[in-house]
């Protein structure tokens, strides 16, 4: 096999940097002169009802901030956390021969942080989502 001889960077019959930068500049200039054409022959009909949010053929009523229950926060941050755990276990795994003793206790620590955090959240009563009864 023979290499290829090197083409110029201005060859429009080889792909380089003037093909891509003509084929972006012709792409830019499509777009704008799409956008230019279709507002100025496209109808302007202002109402009511054109300008009122669409939600997926819902008619919005009310405001749109929805007060969430705190409990459902703990569960999104408690899946984070533990996600991100999974993630960095699986990643330990794969790679754990290579990382050696050093590896070994550097997850080991992570792991013990990380139960440390969860007996923290259980003790302050993070993991109690009923109702509680009041201590007499």
């Amino acid at each position: 096999m023979h290499p290829l001889s090197p083409a110029p960077w201005h060859s429009p019959w080889e792909a380089g940097l003037f093909s891509l930068g003509l084929f972006a500049f012709l792409c830019l200039g499509f777009i704008i002169a799409m956008l230019m054409v279709s507002s100025l022959i496209g109808e302007r009909r202002y109402s009511k009802e054109k300008m009122r949010p669409y939600e997926c053929g819902v008619i919005p009523t009310g405001t749109a901030r929805l007060r969430y229950p705190v409990p459902f926060y703990l569960v999104a941050i408690f899946f984070l956390l533990f996600d991100i755990e999974a993630a960095f276990i699986f990643s330990w795994a794969v790679s754990f021969r290579e990382l050696g003793w050093q590896g070994w206790l550097e997850i080991l620590f992570f792991i013990v942080m990380q139960m440390l955090g969860l007996v923290y959240v259980w003790k302050k009563g993070g993991l109690e989502w009923g109702p509680t009864r009041k201590k007499a």
